[in-house]
């Protein structure tokens, strides 16, 4: 009897993907895809998202050719603007980062609360866990279906004037910052004077002495070869910079289940690969043991931070005590941003790091 029930359930399997890759065969896609990514392929990040598309490819043998625009081509280089695209339809994938969208879903600020996540445990266990969940949910009432949590990274302060291991020392320091509320508030708290401007200006500011500093994760300060305008690189993992794999939910909706299937696992797989690249070196040798023994992967620079050093940067490591400094500093900015984002929210996110 057992075995007669085994049997049903294989041949029951086996009917259920014949249809299933039946009804993708009979599923018209686009010729192409649209995904807009705000950096360029160098980064891991853009790294991250082409190695969506390659995936993509790959698990649905073909069907779905995704192209990545970089430098938010799409957007005519308004970065800030990719998820009411992506909503829209405008535009059908996005690899991008919460700190884009924050200004229109306000409860990504929640990364960007100052001091509050700190740690990559931390990190992980909010987007694991029920309030990562929460931010999903809301984006697909939003009309995106995101897929998969990606990194940027935590995000570190670099400046051309003096080591930075105390919110003293930031005082009168003009920093260029991302163009968002929050941020203007961070760094007024810390008595340093936020610079809204393109990246492309900041260099030429950094070159002028018109700016004395920025704010950035290791995947942006090593590519952009920071030391060659900056000396001082404090390590303080302030607030983090997660990406979203992520795709337009009428889109999403129009796929078979299979091809739902190869994209979300696609999806998953190319974060894990960013994820551990952009972090190597970073959580000692978690992320560079995934990168050899789960993708074969060794980059030629696995020590970030050394790698730095190497070129001539002082790094600063801050101890608890100087970090809670911050933290005290900034308390204010924290107050004020948590009716922003939600109450619930940030206690789910308290909840999910056992704080």
């Amino acid at each position: 009897m057992k075995k007669s029930l085994v049997f049903c359930m294989i041949i029951l399997a086996i009917v259920v993907t014949c249809i299933s890759f039946s009804l993708a065969a009979e599923f018209t896609p686009k010729k192409e895809y649209t995904m807009t990514v705000n950096v360029g392929n160098t980064y891991g990040w853009g790294m991250g998202a082409q190695r969506w598309a390659e995936l993509i490819a790959e698990k649905t043998n073909g069907k779905i050719i995704v192209k990545p625009y970089w430098g938010s081509q799409l957007l005519a280089g308004k970065q800030m603007n990719w998820l009411q695209a992506v909503a829209e339809g405008s535009i059908d994938f996005a690899v991008e980062s919460t700190i884009n969208s924050s200004s229109v879903v306000k409860s990504h600020n929640l990364f960007s609360l100052p001091f509050f996540i700190n740690t990559f445990e931390n990190l992980d266990s909010i987007e694991n866990g029920r309030s990562g969940q929460m931010l999903f949910e809301e984006m697909e009432k939003m009309q995106v279906v995101a897929l998969a949590w990606g990194e940027n990274g935590f995000r570190q302060l670099t400046n051309s004037v003096r080591p930075v291991s105390n919110p003293e020392d930031l005082q009168g320091l003009r920093v260029r910052v991302c163009p968002t509320a929050i941020y203007d508030d961070i760094f007024k708290a810390l008595d340093a004077d936020p610079i809204h401007m393109n990246w492309a200006d900041a260099v030429t500011g950094f070159q002028q002495g018109a700016v004395d500093g920025q704010e950035n994760p290791y995947g942006v300060l090593i590519p952009v070869k920071i030391w060659e305008y900056h000396k001082y690189v404090t390590n303080w993992n302030y607030l983090a910079d997660p990406l979203l794999f992520c795709i337009n939910k009428k889109l999403w909706d129009s796929f078979p289940d299979v091809i739902k299937l190869a994209v979300k696992e696609a999806a998953r797989e190319a974060a894990e690969w960013e994820k551990a690249y952009v972090r190597r070196g970073l959580d000692g040798e978690k992320s560079i043991n995934i990168l050899k023994e789960k993708f074969d992967d060794e980059p030629a620079i696995l020590n970030q931070v050394e790698y730095l050093k190497s070129q001539g940067a002082e790094v600063i490591d801050l101890t608890p005590e100087q970090l809670n400094a911050f933290k005290q500093a900034t308390q204010s900015v924290t107050d004020k941003w948590v009716p922003i984002i939600g109450k619930d929210l940030v206690d789910a996110a308290l909840a999910d790091m056992n704080k």
